[in-house]
């Protein structure tokens, strides 16, 4: 700058103090100051460290600030000068060159400190983090693509296992036992954050895991570890490889189906990811793997517990069956003319809920074409509905006089028996008390019905409304005696003729 205000000026044959002041965005002042000073003078005032500067009154306060709050940005502090000193003795810009070189000579606390740590040793450790990525198409369609990512600490050996539907505790696991697998043993811990996959709760660094995750982790032999809440850092190695699936492997891609997804993540990860000059190892992933590290891994059987993911969906219909094979199955009422997903495995099918993961029911697989295999337990059960509502009638009025009135409306109306407990239970509970002579009456009438049940009740209640005793139920009519007109019409077998008149 001094530099070219001296060149601009050219000792008075260029351009005057006012046109450079404009020029150089100074005051004329500044302009006039440093054209009177020689130029070794002023680079020997620029370079001495104890020349006075305008903020040095407030040296130590800034100290302060930033010794407690490493991370403040000049203009806050700033913001902070301002409101205790009331005008600030310099620009903004001055005061941000002299926050940055007070940064750079104070020595701030950090957020957290770092040690160098050792070179990992192989087959110990491998890194786990779930990830999402929303707007993946899909069909046509905008999906949100599940995904976790494994990586072995010592060869970064990476694997990525996909769902698409939120991962949960099930289905973490499966994706678990495809990444041991593929890796082909099992290291001796695993590290995640403290998802509830994994961790229900923390207090004290103490642990409450995910009780089925747990048994997973202890069946097939490795240890758990979880980072402190908040802290990505101590994963960095998956953190890093869950960025680098987005932004390399999907991001920008456009997939026919779900199974085209899956091919295009599985060749990126055989013909990408584990072939790649690893930036901070210098060797491929494979080839790490492959010379120093899966000798040391230990051997992995998949336990019972683990079921391969249902890659296929079937619609229920709204008589909650769907369709397998030429047959037909059924699924839970509230499962009906919905989605599901369909696994067939070990002779048996079974269909999951797609939002949880869960096994909702399981059939024998059928040979046969054609066929309905049903679970009455999926449908409303009749038998136990009549049982309550016959067992709330007893209630009402007894044992013995509500086992005569059921028996009297099952006679009456045996194909809508249901329907008449649930109108003579609402009856009998809103006219509450009953008569006991008047019920057992009617309770031992032939042809008894919820309808005439609600005439004869509401007609004593009118009687005691009007203070008198309801008229006597009429004697049943004896039914009459028409077998002498049984052959009425028929012929008795003479003949009749008629004489010519």
């Amino acid at each position: 700058m001094i530099h070219k205000i001296k060149a601009m000026h050219d000792n008075g044959k260029g351009s005057s103090i006012r046109a450079i002041s404009q020029e150089l965005g100074l005051s004329r002042n500044t302009v006039r100051k440093y054209l009177r000073m020689e130029v070794d003078a002023i680079t020997e005032q620029f370079a001495d460290p104890s020349r006075s500067k305008r903020l040095d009154d407030h040296r130590d306060y800034l100290v302060t600030l930033l010794k407690r709050f490493p991370k403040l940005s000049a203009v806050k502090i700033a913001r902070k000068l301002q409101a205790k000193v009331g005008d600030l003795p310099a620009s903004d810009r001055s005061i941000r060159r002299y926050v940055r070189a007070l940064k750079e000579e104070v020595a701030s606390a950090q957020m957290r400190y770092y040690e160098p740590i050792l070179d990992d040793v192989p087959g110990v450790q491998c890194q786990v983090d779930p990830g999402e990525l929303r707007g993946v198409l899909i069909g046509g369609e905008e999906r949100t693509l599940h995904f976790v990512v494994f990586v072995l600490s010592y060869s970064r050996l990476m694997y990525v296992g996909l769902a698409f539907r939120p991962l949960d505790t099930q289905t973490f696991i499966q994706l678990h036992d495809e990444a041991l697998r593929y890796f082909g043993g099992l290291p001796e811990e695993c590290v995640y954050d403290q998802t509830k996959l994994v961790v229900i709760n923390e207090q004290y660094r103490e642990l409450t895991l995910n009780q089925r995750f747990h048994e997973y982790a202890i069946t097939v032999g490795f240890r758990i570890h979880a980072c402190e809440g908040y802290d990505p850092e101590s994963k960095g190695k998956v953190e890093a490889g869950v960025k680098y699936v987005k932004q390399d492997c999907l991001y920008g891609e456009v997939f026919r189906d779900q199974e085209h997804v899956r091919q295009h993540v599985q060749d990126w990860v055989e013909s990408v990811a584990n072939v790649r000059i690893h930036g901070t190892t210098g060797e491929p992933p494979r080839e790490r793997f492959e010379r120093d590290e899966r000798e040391h891994l230990e051997a992995y059987l998949s336990p019972a517990c683990v079921q391969p993911l249902a890659h296929e969906t079937r619609r229920a219909d709204k008589t909650g069956l769907i369709a397998w094979k030429a047959n037909k199955y059924s699924v839970p009422m509230a499962w009906q003319q919905a989605r599901v997903g369909v696994l067939e495995s070990g002779g048996q099918l079974h269909i999951s809920d797609l939002n949880t993961g869960d096994v909702i029911a399981s059939h024998a697989l059928c040979s046969d074409k054609g066929k309905v295999i049903k679970n009455t337990h999926h449908y409303r059960d009749h038998a136990q509905r009549v049982s309550k509502l016959e067992s709330d009638i007893d209630a009402l009025i007894g044992n013995e006089i509500g086992h005569q009135l059921c028996q009297q409306l099952k006679r009456s109306e045996p194909k809508i028996y249901k329907d008449q407990l649930v109108a003579a239970r609402d009856l009998l509970k809103r006219h509450e008390p009953v008569d006991p002579v008047l019920i057992t009456t009617l309770a031992e009438r032939p042809g008894m019905t919820a309808t005439r049940l609600q005439s004869y009740l509401e007609a004593a209640q009118a009687a005691v409304l009007r203070e008198r005793k309801p008229e006597p139920l009429p004697e049943p009519k004896e039914a009459l005696d028409l077998s002498a007109y049984r052959r009425v019409g028929h012929s008795s077998g003479q003949g009749v003729t008629h004489e010519p008149a």
